[in-house]
């Protein structure tokens, strides 16, 4: 079958690979049909992800048709349109023993410690791969796992009715995030470097949009928020500058989940911390999520024909890869069809 390579870092391309099989009787064999690029694919090509050994086949945004159904495998029958779930935890470290398998000590991730579905073909366990509607287009089903990192990201921020949320950093994750707020009953502020990725959020509907370096952007918040600040915060960017600066926008007793990556450690303002008693927490990948993510998507909730860049095929992904990192600011998300 094909599948799409990181030969190593900079070097990608489509090469033949063995016929993906089921590995044991729990696991479901399907035809691929759906595939996201993620930004962790485009870390991967730059060799900017220390997680990421080569050769890889990338890709963690899955959508595809059951063609075979192990015998110990239930819930899941052949022709059923499927999206998959794309970590395998171990099942015995402390997070997995609460239920939160999402942050695994030994954690696996597809197309980043192991080699994920841009392929033909694909073979996973049937626990984590979930039934979608037969009625929805493909491109949406390879939308729903970025959507389940962004409701993730607002249930641990505990975003509630009425309250004002910062999102930094307009991408994808950023721009969903925001949609989850509002539907949530939330009032989203969305923050961006880019005049582009703003004018975007305003076409969707985001009621407030700032640029930093365009006016005081902690004068701008304040305005919004009647003097108390935003009550949840959620970084999306992963940039130091923006990390730095959260504990201005956030309101004293307020929430502040950290979803972008920062490349190198970013020292906290503790003592900042304490005075305002806020809450700092993490959010990474998502556990128990894809149910709504495609509750959300099927209801028309959440608007994602504007943030999808361009639609590609299997064959198409390398040139794509390599577009968006000589040119992130021209992409939002590009997603391939099969």
């Amino acid at each position: 079958m094909k599948a799409v390579s990181l030969n190593s870092p900079l070097k990608i391309g489509m090469r033949s690979v063995p016929m993906a099989e089921r590995r044991n009787a729990n696991e479901v064999l399907i035809k691929v049909r759906a595939l996201g690029i993620c930004g962790s694919d485009i870390g991967a090509f730059r060799g900017s992800n220390p997680l990421v050994s080569y050769p890889r086949i990338l890709g963690h945004e899955i959508g595809g048709e059951v063609l075979e159904v192990g015998e110990s495998a239930s819930g899941i029958a052949v022709g059923n349109k499927v999206v998959v779930e794309p970590y395998l935890p171990c099942r015995e470290c402390y997070s997995c023993s609460m239920g939160r398998t999402n942050c695994c000590e030994q954690l696996k991730v597809l197309g980043v410690h192991i080699d994920g579905g841009m392929a033909e073909y694909f073979s996973h366990p049937v626990e984590w791969v979930h039934r979608v509607p037969d009625e929805m287009e493909w491109k949406q089903v390879a939308m729903i796992e970025p959507l389940t990192i962004a409701l993730h990201a607002n249930h641990q921020a505990k975003v509630k009715t009425r309250e004002h949320v910062l999102i930094i950093g307009a991408g994808t994750i950023g721009l969903l995030a925001a949609q989850v707020a509002q539907v949530y009953g939330a009032i989203p502020i969305v923050m961006d470097i880019e005049k582009e990725r703003l004018k975007l959020a305003r076409a969707i509907g985001m009621p407030y949009t700032l640029q930093p370096g365009e006016g005081n952007v902690i004068e701008q918040v304040q305005e919004i928020t009647h003097g108390r600040m935003a009550e949840a915060v959620i970084e999306a960017s992963g940039a130091k500058s923006a990390i730095y600066s959260i504990f201005d926008y956030v309101s004293y007793a307020g929430r502040i989940v950290l979803v972008g990556w920062p490349k190198g450690e970013t020292p906290l303002a503790t003592a900042v911390i304490t005075k305002k008693e806020l809450t700092v927490a993490g959010s990474r990948n998502s556990v128990g999520e894809f149910a709504e993510a495609t509750q959300l998507i099927q209801s028309k909730q959440v608007q994602l024909e504007p943030l999808i860049s361009r639609v590609v095929t299997l064959e198409g992904i390398p040139d794509a890869v390599e577009s968006i990192a000589s040119h992130p600011d021209k992409f939002m998300k590009v997603v391939a069809v099969l």
